[in-house]
């Protein structure tokens, strides 16, 4: 694909509106103007400038001075990570101003922003290697969203606000980070809670009881009008036999395939008698109070009024649970997870996809 030339050096640009050695250039000519105050950190945003493609790829370090009406939302469980959410005077880094020599800054991306602070006594390195991994995960995903660092080693990542096809970030990437099966589990329950709106398990004490009885196959309870193509990509992931658990290649592929016919029906009045067409009607139905017929050990309906219970915490602790059963599933799980996978046997998501 062509992105037309470069004004400056006459040369094919890399993306729109920029051209890779034309603006590494215009990022060395300014390494001496700024400094975090740490070499490694120095180093990091200048590498990252010098290679980027793209303004996605663009870091930067950004002053304190640069935000403002900064307000604490919340720290982790042990206190030693802060969050914050502020406003972003300048904005990203959007292209080069020829005419005025200086970056020209994109405002509307970048207005308000969630920081996060970590405290003296937290392992640098163990930052810097996290810093690393999120920038090349949302670097080379298919969604251009951005990072910049903040003075006190605070990494600073735009607030993702709208639907989930815009939160799309799962990559390639990720399949090579030696992820755990474990954390697949909690991709799981993380889409449980952006698909449903209802944190797990909210009316209950999360104590060593819960932890029995999750080992013992509890598994939060999807409401039935979620879309069964959902619903059983969820319960593989919870899937007590970690064998059976996709990888993020495999949930990667089948989330894009799912938008693309979504997108497909959505905007091109196409796909309407495709098996995700047909649930995304059923949906609608839903939407318009049809009234559930039945519901299995897996999903059920959710009270909008649910009390959380005060013993039901939801930020992170150390747990010393010694003596848990060894993990199983529920008693239908397998059975309800297999019928799902038997009535979608016939499907091709490739079918009917066009990528416009």
């Amino acid at each position: 694909m062509s992105y037309g030339k470069c004004p400056e050096c006459n040369q094919k640009n890399t993306y729109y509106n920029w051209c890779k050695p034309c603006n590494s250039k215009h990022f060395q000519n300014d390494f001496n103007n700024w400094t975090s105050g740490n070499d490694k950190i120095d180093k990091f945003i200048q590498d990252a400038q010098l290679n980027a493609n793209g303004n996605w790829d663009v870091i930067e370090w950004i002053p304190y001075d640069r935000f403002k009406d900064v307000k604490q939302i919340g720290k982790g469980g042990f206190g030693t990570i802060h969050y914050a959410s502020a406003r972003w005077i300048n904005g990203c880094i959007d292209k080069w101003d020829i005419e005025n020599q200086h970056w020209k800054r994109d405002r509307k991306y970048s207005e308000e922003v969630a920081l996060k602070k970590f405290d003296n006594f937290v392992n640098f390195n163990d930052v810097l290697n996290e810093m690393e991994i999120h920038f090349k995960i949302y670097t080379d995903s298919d969604v251009a969203t951005s990072i910049r660092f903040h003075h006190h080693l605070i990494p600073l990542e735009q607030y993702m606000d709208g639907s989930l096809d815009e939160l799309y970030l799962i990559d390639e990437y990720s399949s090579t980070l030696k992820i755990k099966a474990a954390d697949v589990y909690s991709f799981g329950i993380i889409a449980y809670e952006m698909i449903t709106g209802f944190p797990p398990y909210p009316d209950i004490p999360h104590d060593e009881d819960l932890a029995i009885k999750i080992c013992n196959g509890l598994r939060p309870k999807i409401p039935f009008h979620i879309s069964k193509l959902i619903t059983r990509m969820i319960m593989r992931c919870w899937d007590a036999r970690v064998k059976h658990r996709p990888t993020f290649k495999e949930l990667k592929d089948e989330l894009w395939k799912y938008y693309l016919n979504y997108r497909n029906y959505l905007r091109y009045d196409i796909n309407k008698d495709s098996e995700i067409g047909i649930q995304i009607k059923k949906a609608e139905e839903f939407s318009a109070n049809q009234e559930p017929t039945n519901t299995t050990t897996t999903t059920t309906t959710t009270p909008l009024n649910y009390q959380t219970h005060p013993q039901a915490i939801y930020t992170s602790r150390l747990l010393n649970y010694s003596k848990l059963p060894k993990p199983k599933n529920e008693e239908n799980f397998e059975r309800e997870l297999e019928e799902l996978t038997k009535s979608f046997s016939h499907i091709n998501t490739n079918d009917d996809i066009d990528e416009f």
